[in-house]
């Protein structure tokens, strides 16, 4: 396994075990993307997963219903991206990507490792989960936006910049950084 393919399990993992504790009550309430609901979240993060599949030329396979069985739609998306990552044929597949040339892996690691960390904040906060981000992940995601430059700010990736709050941690400063209001 590369380092990509473990961060990309760990992160997966994390996700699969937020999406396992919603109550079921709560998959219909409002999150911090505008207009989306926590069930949003979870349909928004099994589609990315096809969407860089895709442009490899492969997908996910047939997979549950977001609206049926989340978890199930999520485990299966992330076992065809993990599957990739698992063989190094695969993995070094390149593409013409959103900021150039890019190996399948490398845009996991840029991207959806990315997309699990601040995406999985949005569902613990929309549901009342533990909302906690590992000082390791924080890190990562710092660099990976400050690499994004303008493009972080393009439609469908991340909104403005908010006010972080008086005395916020590090985590508030980047989800603030980020467009969330922590």
């Amino acid at each position: 396994m590369s380092e990509v393919s473990e961060r990309y399990k760990r992160l997966a993992d994390a996700f699969a075990d937020k999406i396992a504790a919603v109550p079921p009550e709560r998959w219909s309430n409002a999150s911090p993307c505008s207009e989306w609901t926590a069930r949003d979240i979870v349909r928004h993060v099994v589609s990315t997963q096809g969407m860089f599949l895709g442009f490899v030329g492969r997908d996910t396979g047939e997979i549950p219903s977001v609206d049926d069985d989340p978890l199930g739609a999520w485990n299966a998306a992330r076992a065809a991206v993990q599957a990739d990552l698992d063989d190094p044929e695969r993995a070094i597949a390149e593409f013409e990507g959103f900021s150039g040339r890019s190996t399948f892996e490398q845009a996991v690691g840029r991207f959806l490792c990315t997309d699990l960390v601040v995406h999985g904040w949005d569902l613990a906060r929309s549901t009342g989960l533990d909302e906690h981000i590992d000082g390791e992940d924080l890190a990562a995601v710092r660099r990976t936006a400050e690499q994004f430059g303008d493009a972080l700010r393009s439609p469908g990736a991340f909104g403005p910049a908010v006010q972080a709050p008086e005395g916020a941690d590090e985590q508030a400063e980047l989800l603030a950084f980020l467009g969330r209001h922590p």
